[in-house]
């Protein structure tokens, strides 16, 4: 009994984390505690040295505090916090009202590109899905639409922020991985694209078969002159434009690394925040304090984190899960990967993405790295980006998964009583299936992911 405890202490370890968390501890207290606590463990059944411990705190300062690319987390954080402020979301949703009237689910299409238009201008889920609600669901719901189809579209929406650049679960998979930033943006554009588009075709369908779920817009909505409409149009669209130029383009044109192109886009979101005359010292407190507890919550999350890895590996984590999965009979390429895809969606139900993220890639990227999949892929050295984006884009049901997904927290604070949570469950069951579609896609035709990065010459 001494022996097996002292082999499988990796995996009674995994297993107390699991425990814990379900009981609603703080995740960052409950990863770094179970790390100390184990460690200890380790010691007593000789597993582990004492001396190990002090390699931690070093390890926490090179992994987080001294970390380039995480100063870009902070960036993001602010600029988001800005444009949830300025203004800059109304004022586009009113312009895709009036451009897809004609369109049958026009409005939902509208919220749907809007979220896709912000998603790569703040990268901050929580402040797209309540911006996305307060500004749009009045609006849905008084022009008739379904509340089910309304609040899964919001939802959705809401959630591209964390997969279309700049996003921020991609800064920190890029740095715990060891993938260029970069590289991982430029990846991840087109299946956020692609899924964008799924949910367009899917509420195009839904309205033209049901077209009491969503009524069409009247025709006499918006500007009726020429003059007027371009005005509205260059109003809408060039806030938004002009700072995805400047953060995206930056960083692909190679002009910037994503650290230095969000310190640009914080001051283009400031500017913004000037041209709606928004701009003023009670919002910049506001905002100053709502990034600081944002940022105070993923740092300290990265540094439990950082502590339960390493001693999950010290303790022969990757050997015990490798030999587990073997036993089961999941011992090739393909059956390993199927098995992550599927854990990460399971989990997704009850943990947040940062979690899940942060617990799952350092115990089976080393795994699967060893395994050869090509010719599916052109070559196995771009595997890990690969795999890394594919678990970004299933990383994004967990947002909106039962009973935690916190798009769904997110949208049950802002909605009006009218809207309740059987309402919210229900308008999310098909924008969850359209994700593992868009997940099928990527992982059938690698080049949704791998096409990007090989044509800006970043696989060569």
């Amino acid at each position: 009994m001494y022996d097996w405890i002292a082999t499988h202490l990796a995996v009674l370890m995994f297993l107390v984390l699991t425990v814990i968390m379900f009981i609603g501890y703080p995740v960052a207290f409950v990863l770094g505690g179970v790390a100390l606590g184990f460690g200890v463990l380790g010691i007593i059944f000789d597993v582990f040295h004492p001396a190990q411990f002090q390699a931690l705190i070093p390890r926490i300062w090179g992994q987080a505090v001294q970390n380039q690319v995480l100063i870009a987390v902070p960036m993001f954080v602010f600029m988001g916090t800005i444009l949830e402020r300025s203004g800059v979301a109304d004022e586009l949703l009113k312009a895709l009202q009036v451009l897809l009237r004609r369109i049958p689910g026009g409005l939902a299409m509208a919220v749907t590109l809007m979220g896709t238009i912000m998603a790569a201008t703040t990268g901050i889920v929580g402040a797209s899905v309540i911006m996305l609600t307060l500004i749009a669901l009045p609006t849905m719901l008084e022009r008739g639409y379904s509340k089910e189809l309304s609040v899964g579209t919001i939802a959705s929406a809401g959630t591209l922020g964390i997969l279309i650049p700049p996003s921020i679960m991609l800064v920190i998979m890029g740095d715990l991985m060891t993938i260029s930033v970069g590289t991982l943006f430029t990846a991840a554009v087109l299946p956020g694209l692609i899924m964008s588009g799924v949910y367009v075709v899917y509420i195009g369908i839904l309205a033209f078969l049901r077209p009491q779920m969503a009524p069409p817009l009247a025709a006499h909505a918006g500007p009726q002159g020429t003059g007027e409409f371009l005005s509205m149009v260059f109003r809408s669209f060039l806030p938004p434009s002009f700072l995805i130029f400047v953060v995206l383009g930056s960083i692909f044109g190679g002009f910037a690394t994503p650290t230095e192109a969000g310190g640009a886009g914080c001051a283009g979101a400031l500017l913004l925040a000037w041209w709606n005359r928004r701009l003023n010292l009670k919002m910049i407190r506001e905002v100053i304090e709502s990034s600081a507890l944002t940022n105070a919550l993923v740092f300290f999350i990265v540094f439990g984190a950082t502590l339960f890895s390493f001693v999950f590996r010290a303790l022969g984590g990757d050997d015990v899960v490798a030999e587990l999965l073997a036993a089961a009979g999941i011992d090739t390429g393909w059956s390993i990967l199927i098995f992550v895809m599927t854990l990460v969606f399971i989990m997704g139900f009850f943990f947040d993405w940062l979690e899940i993220c942060l617990i799952v890639l350092p115990i089976f990227a080393p795994i699967l790295a060893k395994v050869d999949f090509t010719p599916h892929l052109a070559t196995n050295k771009d595997f890990m980006l690969w795999f890394v984006v594919l678990v970004a884009v299933n990383l994004q049901t967990a947002f909106l998964t039962p009973p935690f997904g916190f798009a769904l927290f997110y949208m049950k604070g802002t909605v009006p009583k009218s809207v309740t949570m059987r309402h919210i469950y229900r308008g999310i069951i098909p924008f969850v299936l359209l994700q593992l579609i868009a997940l099928a896609l990527a992982i059938i035709f690698p080049d949704i992911i791998l096409g990007l990065p090989r044509y800006f010459g970043f696989l060569d």
